[in-house]
């Protein structure tokens, strides 16, 4: 690990701790070394941080093509292993430079829901991270972020504190990545995302999502009420 990736890293996790009181759950689960796909749900723009502070090793990015635009900014996020991807369309040259990432032995963060929860809610995940997985042969570990809506919700200019959670799962082997249809394994994944979230919120004491039956107007309903 870099220098200056670790000691930022440092940085990110005391300054969570402060902002945020964050807590991190089943690190163990994340391989120390070698390939690997991090997939978790998206809340807000503090979710690669949160998500990867507390990680004995160093990080890669999928990161919109629209954050590179700013040149100063981009200099800054390419520095910390971010890369562009384009959103909403086939990227084949994203594609291309995760499978070369990848193959270096890194763990790539990336967000299946292709963009940010409007409500905190975990929505279907895109097929294409196991169409990498499994073109790279890697594993997926999935994972969880609570909190992160309420402390950078979409549409506010600034952070505020609040209350964050991250759980690792049990990573996807290989072999269970190649023997399954991409259509299903990507609702399993899903599935198991949302499983995760449900839990973190269970532990502190919030309502679990139900999304067993989806509501009108693109929303769910929540256990016990609405």
């Amino acid at each position: 690990m870099r220098v200056v990736y670790r000691v930022s890293q440092i940085i990110a996790f005391c300054c969570s701790q402060g902002f945020c009181c964050q807590r991190v759950f089943g690190v163990r689960h994340v391989p120390r070394s070698g390939a690997v796909l991090l997939a978790s749900n998206h809340q807000s723009f503090l979710d690669p941080i949160l998500l990867t502070n507390a990680l004995p090793r160093e990080c890669h990015y999928m990161a919109r093509d629209t954050l590179f635009r700013n040149k100063h900014f981009a200099r800054i996020i390419r520095m910390y292993n971010s890369f562009p991807i384009k959103r909403g369309k086939a990227d084949l040259a994203g594609v291309k430079e995760t499978l070369r990432r990848l193959k270096a032995g890194v763990l790539v963060l990336t967000f299946p829901e292709g963009t940010r929860s409007p409500d905190g809610r975990v929505f279907p995940f895109h097929p294409g991270v196991f169409a990498i997985a499994r073109k790279a042969r890697v594993p997926i570990v999935p994972a969880a972020i609570e909190g992160a809506h309420e402390a950078w919700p979409r549409g506010a200019k600034l952070p505020r504190p609040a209350r964050v959670w991250v759980e690792y799962g049990q990573p996807i082997p290989v072999d269970v990545i190649r023997g399954t249809d991409a259509r299903q394994a990507t609702k399993d994944l899903t599935a198991q995302v949302r499983t995760l979230h449900n839990n973190l919120r269970r532990r502190i004491g919030r309502k679990p999502f139900d999304y067993g039956e989806e509501m009108e107007n693109g929303k769910w309903k929540m256990e016990n009420g609405k």
